[in-house]
């Protein structure tokens, strides 16, 4: 013979323990159902049986949280348990793009098929008890809701935060051009934290190809403002701490105004007009000739030894 919540012995106890105590005796039944509803089908595609395992795990985390008479506070701890496959779960769906408004009505869906197995435990499902009881599921529910939500946002934000730095990484790639010699082009706005990525990928090329020269070639920065030339400035003072001579090329006839115009000192800085003329001058310091243009890098590098 079955127990159910409407006994004597449950009659005197808090709603929040009989939903516990009901969540812990009708687990495997909720997880069933739970299988089968959106949230938990779309993201266990593979075998029901995850889905089910799934379920299983959140109805303990539920029974928990409210039999330590926390159903309203997201920080319970029977919630940590399960956080991380809620944020994974969470995630799924946001990949296959679930927004959070669909996200958020997914989980409210799982509340239905758990308050109409908690009604059949009462021999009158709208009696007193019954509804506070009802209640007291809601309460629950709403705050998994929270759960879900909160979790899925923080996951969101870590995802956003990779992406971005994996962008700035693409963004911002290291070529080899000749033995010893590496390039950085850049193109669009060079802020703090993607100049922290370009010196951090120039110095790690620099070691990994034993690079002798380094060019940072600008020619696809918009603009260049007292901040850009501060960040040019220091990639090139760590670049020749690593034993790198670096060069800025790409400055183009609208920079070089606006750098005089700022008052930005780049006199330490060794400057060409162009990636080819940068090329040259590293080619001509390692006594590699090609073409013209080498020839006359060559023999502008003799003329500046002979001042």
């Amino acid at each position: 013979m079955s127990v159910s919540v409407s006994d004597e012995n449950a009659e005197q106890e808090p709603a929040a323990q009989q939903v516990s105590a009901f969540l812990e005796r009708r687990r495997e039944q909720i997880a069933q159902r739970w299988a089968d509803a959106a949230l938990f089908r779309t993201v266990f595609t593979v075998s029901r049986d995850e889905a089910v395992e799934a379920g299983r795990a959140v109805a303990a985390a539920l029974a928990a949280v409210a039999a330590a008479g926390r159903p309203d506070d997201i920080r319970a701890s029977g919630f940590e348990a399960v956080r991380d496959q809620l944020g994974r779960m969470a995630a799924s769906r946001a990949r296959t793009g679930a927004d959070a408004d669909r996200i958020a009505d997914e989980v409210a869906a799982l509340r239905e098929p758990v308050t109409d197995l908690l009604r059949a435990e009462f021999p009158d499902p709208y009696a007193p008890e019954a509804q506070e009881c009802v209640v007291a599921l809601t309460v629950l529910m709403g705050t998994l809701r929270l759960v879900v939500m909160e979790t899925a946002v923080s996951a969101s934000e870590e995802l956003i935060a990779r992406q971005r730095e994996q962008l700035h990484e693409v963004a911002t790639p290291v070529i080899k051009l000749w033995e010893s010699t590496v390039a950085v082009p850049l193109i669009g706005t060079l802020d703090s934290a993607r100049s922290q990525v370009v010196m951090e990928s120039l110095l790690n090329a620099i070691v990994a190809e034993r690079a002798r020269y380094a060019i940072l070639d600008i020619t696809g920065v918009p603009t260049v403002d007292s901040l850009v030339a501060q960040h040019l400035m220091k990639t090139v003072a760590a670049a020749r701490l690593m034993g790198a001579e670096c060069i800025v090329s790409g400055i183009r006839p609208a920079i070089a105004q606006t750098i005089v115009h700022l008052g930005i000192d780049l006199g330490t800085v060794l400057t060409r007009g162009s990636l080819a003329d940068a090329l040259a001058y590293a080619l001509s310091r390692q006594g590699v000739g090609i073409g013209p243009v080498a020839a006359a890098e060559a023999a502008l590098t003799a003329d500046a030894g002979a001042r």
